[in-house]
């Protein structure tokens, strides 16, 4: 038995399971959007992060990677495992067919599993639904939570399609709207470290910061 799973968020970049082939490629008829609440890596419930998902769009495509899981059940079992504990806020598991660059008419792989989100937010609890640019912006810059800040999810997305060759015009569009937002705050932080060095001078411990635990950014999603 063998099973492959398609990356097309975090999993671009960080997988944090062992797998046994890594290819490049994309499905159809999806296209990313950040429509995706996450509130136990990247945000919290008080203030989620939005994350990726996958929308049905007839005609577009979605570039990521495929990765095979084989050599037994108990080994499937446990990244199968792993995977549904990383993508609990997706309540689908899909299977789609996947293509290879140069080969459009014929799949290169079928069955292959993707984790999605129903686009309902009575049935969904995780589904943010789309909103304007400038607000998700906005949420983005200022998320976090246990696996770092919602930003550099983006931004290591970015990165990550840009490494593997096919970049996504959307992840440009909101990385470049997320950094307006950061450097309009650059005053304000100025103001904040101004106050951070008066409270230095009144002998005021500083607040001390856990590093991130390994199993926390393996978890990342």
């Amino acid at each position: 038995m063998v099973f492959w799973v398609f990356g097309y968020g975090s999993l671009v970049w960080n997988l944090g399971f062992e797998y046994d082939e890594k290819v490049i490629g994309y499905i159809k008829d999806y296209r990313r959007v950040f429509d995706l609440a996450c509130i136990d890596h990247r945000g919290t419930p008080e203030h989620p992060a939005r994350t990726c998902t996958l929308e049905e769009h007839e005609g577009s495509v979605c570039w990521g990677a495929a990765y095979c899981i084989r050599g037994g059940p108990e080994r499937e079992s446990k990244a199968m495992e792993y995977l549904e504990k990383r993508e609990c806020e997706y309540d689908s598991k899909t299977l789609v067919n996947f293509y290879k660059e140069g080969n459009d008419l014929k799949p290169a792989l079928t069955g292959v599993i993707v984790f999605t989100s129903t686009p309902d937010k009575v049935s969904n609890k995780y589904y943010l639904g789309p909103a304007p640019l400038e607000d998700m912006a906005r949420q983005i810059a200022t998320a976090f939570g246990p696996c770092g800040n919602n930003r550099d999810y983006l931004f290591s997305l970015e990165k990550a399609m840009y490494n593997i060759g096919h970049e996504d015009d959307m992840v440009i569009e909101l990385a470049n709207e997320v950094r307006k937002v950061l450097e309009k705050g650059v005053l304000k932080e100025k103001t904040f470290i101004t106050s951070h060095a008066a409270l230095q001078s009144l002998n005021i411990p500083a607040v001390q910061f856990r590093p991130l635990t390994a199993e926390a950014v393996a978890m990342d999603s």
